[in-house]
């Protein structure tokens, strides 16, 4: 008897060590690589933290892991998936940026034109600016309403679509890649991604909150947000019934920028840049709309927009969105939608 019972505790041990070991295999951190030649951490395997176990975690709430290529130091970190209003690359409000100098400052554009935030060789980053002026002021009011990117021959957009009266359960977003208009379904962890670049969107949360992630260019995250009636008070932006100027929070990440670097944003990641906005001032406002005001959401025509990628003369299929796959994904739990020949 003594025997039986202590095979049934051996087993019983055996069990649980098994499931323990299961249980540890599931939440074991994922292993991310710097997949860039000239990154110092170029194939190191970087374990990410176990605050943050996963660059694509199922809890909406959760931080994700996140590599930051061009640092010597190699090591994974927990960061928030949605945009930071109060962080470097951040641009909120109407619009409120905060430079990669970590200076706060405004730039106000004006009304349904396009400015060049960032251009590099290999990236242009442009905004449509809409807005309204009321009787008696001097500027339009405005805010970020669409965010076109250019990178290699391909070009990427996204916007937030008009709305007259905002609904937290209606998605906002709309988004095109090389002129197709893509559809990312709703719900947290859905996403769409295109092997031929590993440009990829993924939802932040079930509606109007997206992640664009570039791989060793660029990160963006990106809300959709309305100027609320508190706003309008404060402000007194005097905004019609008729359009609650949906908008876009967004803050970008970037990898390997070189030091001439431009753009509204953009020109604060330069390493001798002397930010033109005046300390201690409530609200210091600075101009350039002349110098970065561009023709269209994907043009890099503004006059000291430099971006001329390397494989721009190196034509590629533009029926990218013609062969979408619409089944899905295994690479994550989750949605999917890949683009694949």
């Amino acid at each position: 008897m003594e025997s039986l019972s202590g095979t049934s505790l051996f087993i019983t041990l055996l069990l649980s060590v098994s499931c323990l070991v299961q249980i540890q295999a599931a939440n074991k951190p994922d292993i991310k690589f710097c997949y860039s030649q000239s990154s110092p951490c170029f194939k190191k395997k970087i374990p990410c933290p176990y605050e943050c176990p996963s660059a694509y975690p199922t809890d909406p709430k959760a931080k994700v892991c996140y590599v930051n290529c061009n640092s010597p130091i190699c090591k994974a970190e927990c960061r928030n998936k949605k945009p930071n209003c109060n962080g470097p690359g951040s641009a909120c409000l109407d619009p409120r940026f905060i430079g990669g100098d970590g200076i706060v400052f405004y730039f106000h554009g004006k009304r349904n034109e396009h400015f060049s935030l960032v251009s590099d060789q290999n990236l242009q980053i442009n905004a449509r600016f809409i807005g309204l002026r009321p009787a008696g002021r001097a500027r339009d009011y405005t805010w970020i309403q669409a965010l076109g990117l250019l990178f290699d021959s391909n070009t990427f957009s996204l916007e937030a679509t008009p709305v007259s009266t905002w609904d937290d359960q209606v998605d906002h977003l709309k988004f095109s890649f090389n002129g197709q208009n893509l559809v990312v379904p709703d719900g947290h962890m859905s996403f769409w991604e295109c092997p031929e670049t590993r440009l990829r969107v993924q939802r932040t949360s079930s509606r109007n909150s997206v992640m664009v992630d570039i791989p060793e260019v660029a990160e963006v995250s990106v809300n959709v947000v309305p100027v609320t009636k508190e706003d309008d008070r404060i402000h007194n932006y005097q905004i019609p019934q008729n359009d609650c100027f949906a908008h876009l929070e967004v803050q970008f990440r970037f990898h390997g920028l070189s030091s001439n670097v431009e753009g509204v944003l953009g020109r604060t990641y330069q390493p001798d840049f002397e930010n033109p906005a005046k300390p201690g001032v409530a609200m210091p406002v600075v101009g350039g709309e002349d110098r970065y005001k561009t023709t269209s959401l994907l043009s890099a025509d503004c006059g000291a927009c430099i971006f001329s990628p390397v494989k721009a003369s190196e034509p590629k299929e533009s029926t990218v969105m013609e062969y979408l796959d619409c089944s899905g994904s295994s690479m994550i739990s989750g949605n999917g939608i890949v683009c694949r020949k």
